[in-house]
C-alpha cells in the first residue's frame, strides 16, 4: 500500500501546527503570500528577520526530511518550463487579488471560522479544478 497519504497527513499536521504557533507567538496569520509579499515589496519593517526565518524553515525542512523518503521524490511536476512560469505568475497574481493564499485563508482563516477564509478557499479550490480540466484534459500541457 502506498504511504503517500501518511506524508499528506504529516504535512497537514505540520502546516496546522505551524499556523497555530505563528499566531500564538506573533499575533498574526501565517499567510505565506503575505510573508513573501512583505519581503518583496519592502513593507516587512521590523519583522524582516522573522519572515526570513519562516522562509528558511519552509525551504530547509523538506531537505532535512529527505532521508526519510527512502529514495527519489516523484513530485509529478511537468517538465514544461513555460507552463511552470505561467503557473507561478498566475498563483502570485491570484494571491494578491484574493488578499491571501491557501495557508492564510484555508488553514488559518477557516480554523478561525472566517467567512472570508471559507469563500476564498472555495474559490481557489474551484479555480484549481477548472485549471486541471482545461490544462490537462483539454489542452494537454500538463
Amino acid at each position: 500500500m502506498p504511504l503517500d497519504w501518511i506524508w499528506g497527513l504529516i504535512g497537514g499536521l505540520l502546516i496546522g501546527t505551524g499556523g497555530a504557533v505563528y499566531l500564538l507567538i506573533n499575533g498574526r496569520i501565517m499567510g505565506a503570500s503575505g510573508i513573501i509579499g512583505a519581503l518583496v515589496d519592502g513593507s516587512a519593517g521590523d519583522s524582516k528577520w522573522e519572515r526570513l526565518s519562516f522562509l528558511a524553515g519552509v525551504i530547509l525542512l523538506p531537505i532535512l526530511l529527505l532521508p526519510f523518503y527512502g529514495g527519489a521524490v516523484d513530485t509529478h511536476i511537468t517538465d514544461n518550463i513555460p507552463v511552470l512560469v505561467a503557473a507561478g505568475l498566475l498563483v502570485g497574481v491570484g494571491t494578491r487579488l484574493a488578499n491571501g493564499c491557501t495557508s492564510g485563508h484555508g488553514v488559518c482563516g477557516m480554523s478561525r471560522l472566517s467567512l472570508r477564509g471559507f469563500v476564498a478557499t472555495c474559490c481557489y479550490i474551484l479555480a484549481g479544478g477548472v485549471g486541471v480540466v482545461i490544462f490537462r484534459h483539454l489542452l494537454g500541457v500538463i
